[in-house]
């Protein structure tokens, strides 16, 4: 009962279901004690059995009616989740009607402490998640009129600053504004090294800083930050529902009157009652409630580890069955991190003049190319003032009173009326900066493959992918050269957001795909697939929004592991399906033979949860991790 009382206790449940766990260790101990009660007085009274069947019965409308309650709503609502209910109620009854009153209570009250072993298992994943919650820390330091004040971090505003000393976990995303440290961010991406963060850099809620002191800008407020969007999408992630298991449901549906007709059938033939009894609790489908679910949280529980957030059914339904995989270019099979290789100048007068006029507008941009041209002009005073609207896969406009400037390709300023040089037009990645009507000249960015580019591409071949695609809005040449070095199979270049996405409707039409990008020029591409898979998504509201899984880190490893992990999933559900048919079926025809009896029926049908929960781990299986 310590179990029982904990639950009824528990924070982190609501009002309603407190007062359902109180009432039913009401009638779970009326029930125990009309029982218990009814036996002393058999023995007593050996002669009394009225007044004992009538104890009996109380007990049974003590334990049996909010049972029964349940089971008709279920059937009303055609709701297979109170399959349980529906066919332990009609056994009760029937029980009941035929004297079998110490089988009416046992069963019900059998069933009702196997409920509260399940509701334990949901307060654990609950309190696991509340766990989490625990991480983000709740009060801040914050800076004020140059004193340090302690604060409830929910009170937080962008642009506040906060100090965070060694040991502290943050509040709050933001961006360091002061001094050096190391962040410990395991809690995110799954990565055992910590970050070294310095002025400049983004530092994320739920992390910890291990050894520096360092001042942090706010950026996001507590309730929008990504460790609480990661926290909302594994309190959602309980009710994916995958479509396999969707026909599961269906035969449920009909597994019921399927059962009746077989205890009636069985009553019948052998005119004993018990075995229909016998066959109506050994029936209850127990491990088919757990078929899908189970796997699923244990291939949650395997994934989130590594820094890898599912956020539906396409997980299974699709991700294992990939044979077609797209590579984005830019920060996805290469690092993103662009370093000015080259410049031209034309209407500049020096190459200072051309980046500070990009930095003004590149500034408001999250794109590779426009964060490089940020870091060059880091020591410098930006200019911005500029409106700045940004053209996904073409540029940045910005606009200040008559000033205009607009940075971005080739083929964009091509598409202005603006007659830029085709000297550089192959060199790479590289933008031209364009400032009322006058071409300042271009800046040429160098990019390379991830270290693990090239393996992740061989994994990917050996674990059943037999094509991959490079999409990009690079030239021929720099795509060519990433292509060469990774290994990718096709690449397709130049293309603008609207063009990839064509690009996949097509292939989906052959194929069952699956796009990898990093959330910003890919969001179409990336929600349109069959599955999306994000790159890097961490504190990218965009990324965590158009795909269907998140990769918190940029470890390209994650991409074969989630897709085996995926295959893996969908084969033990499968395997979960039959065993639990096969134990029910078993038990239904022991039950039937009279090897079973009802008492015994009420334990040994759990069996088949015991089986699919302890198949269902072996997801977890070191093979995976």
């Amino acid at each position: 009962m310590k179990n029982i009382a904990s639950i009824a206790s528990s924070e982190h449940i609501s009002d309603n279901e407190k007062q359902n766990f109180r009432n039913s260790i009401l009638s779970l101990s009326g029930a125990l004690v009309c029982l218990v009660s009814a036996h002393i007085y058999g023995k007593i009274f050996p002669r009394q059995d009225i007044i004992r069947a009538l104890i009996f019965i109380a007990g049974i409308a003590i334990i049996g009616l909010p049972m029964l309650v349940t089971a008709v709503r279920g059937l009303v609502s055609k709701n297979m989740k109170y399959a349980m209910e529906i066919l332990v109620s009609i056994a009760m009854i029937i029980s009941t009607l035929s004297g079998e009153f110490l089988l009416a209570i046992l069963i019900p009250v059998i069933l009702t402490f196997v409920h509260f072993l399940e509701e334990k298992s949901i307060m654990g994943g609950r309190d696991a998640i509340e766990g989490l919650k625990t991480m983000q820390a709740e009060k801040a330091i914050a800076e004020k009129d140059g004193k340090e004040i302690e604060v409830d971090a929910r009170e937080l505003k962008t642009g506040d600053t906060i100090i965070i000393k060694p040991g502290m976990s943050l509040p709050v995303d933001g961006e360091v504004i002061f001094g050096t440290s190391s962040i410990d961010q395991k809690s995110l991406t799954g990565e055992s090294l910590p970050k070294t963060v310095d002025i400049g850099d983004q530092v994320f809620a739920g992390t910890v800083n291990i050894d520096g002191n360092i001042k942090v800008k706010v950026t996001r407020e507590y309730a929008d930050t990504s460790f609480q969007k990661i926290v909302k999408l594994l309190e959602e992630s309980g009710n994916i529902q995958i479509a396999d298991t969707k026909i599961v449901d269906k035969f449920v549906f009909y597994y019921i009157p399927l059962t009746l007709v077989t205890a009636l059938l069985v009553w019948l033939f052998t005119q004993d009652i018990n075995r229909a009894i016998a066959i109506l609790v050994a029936s209850c489908p127990c491990g088919h409630l757990l078929i899908n679910s189970a796997p699923m949280i244990a291939a949650l529980a395997s994934s989130a580890k590594r820094g890898i957030l599912i956020k539906n059914s396409s997980f299974v339904e699709y991700l294992g069955e990939t044979d077609y995989l797209v590579f984005d270019k830019t920060g996805t099979i290469t690092n993103g991190i662009l370093e000015a290789s080259n410049f031209h100048l034309d209407k500049a007068e020096d190459f200072n003049e051309l980046v500070m006029t990009a930095g003004a507008v590149a500034h408001g941009s999250l794109h590779p190319i426009s964060r490089s041209i940020v870091s060059l002009c880091e020591k410098k005073d930006i200019d911005r003032n500029y409106e700045i609207k940004e053209h996904i896969g073409k540029g940045i406009e910005g606009k200040k009173g008559d000033d205009v400037i607009y940075l971005g390709s080739y083929n964009w300023m091509r598409s202005l009326g603006y007659d830029v040089s085709d000297k550089y037009e192959n060199a790479g990645a590289c933008d031209w900066v364009v400032k009322n009507g006058q071409i300042l000249g271009c800046i040429v960015f160098k990019d390379t493959p991830r270290d693990d580019a090239a393996q992740t591409v061989n994994q990917l071949k050996n674990i059943g992918v037999p094509k991959t695609c490079l999409l990009t809005g690079d030239h021929f040449q720099s795509a060519k050269k990433i292509q060469d070095a990774t290994g990718i199979d096709e690449m397709r270049c130049e293309l603008l957001p609207e063009q990839k996405l064509e690009h996949v409707e097509k292939m989906m039409k052959e194929h069952t795909v699956t796009v990898i990008g990093d959330g910003i020029n890919d969001a179409l591409a990336l929600s349109q697939a069959h599955v999306g898979i994000a790159m890097g998504a961490m504190g990218s509201d965009t990324a965590i929004q158009s795909a269907d899984i998140a990769l918190m880190n940029n470890n390209l490893s994650n991409i074969p592991f989630v897709i085996k992990l995926a295959q893996k999933t969908k084969n033990i559900i499968y395997q979960n399906i039959v065993l639990a048919f096969s134990v029910s079926i078993i038990m239904i025809f022991l039950a039937g033979a009279g090897i079973v009896p009802p008492i015994a029926s009420a334990f040994l049908h759990n069996i088949g949860a015991f089986l699919v929960l302890i198949n269902s781990g072996r997801v977890l299986s070191n093979k995976n991790n």
